[in-house]
């Protein structure tokens, strides 16, 4: 998904998405390698972050699965 160029683009960071969510470190991280969470977003050698947008089209798809819709 490309982003729309309007929109403001926010990076997370981990601890972030762990407090969005609701998962830890390990969690996260697992679901990543079951291709069932949002990859992150390399933002240096040794620091990555998660668009926020997409995190929360995860969040939402969780709630719809949970509603049945």
């Amino acid at each position: 998904m490309v982003p729309d160029r309007k929109a403001t683009l926010t990076i997370l960071r981990r601890r972030q998405v762990e407090a969005r969510v609701g998962l830890r470190r390990s969690a996260i991280y697992e679901m990543m390698r079951e291709g069932k969470f949002p990859a992150p977003v390399r933002l240096g050698e040794r620091a990555v972050g998660w668009i926020e947008s997409e995190i929360d089209e995860w969040l939402a798809a969780r709630v719809a699965a949970r509603a049945g819709g």
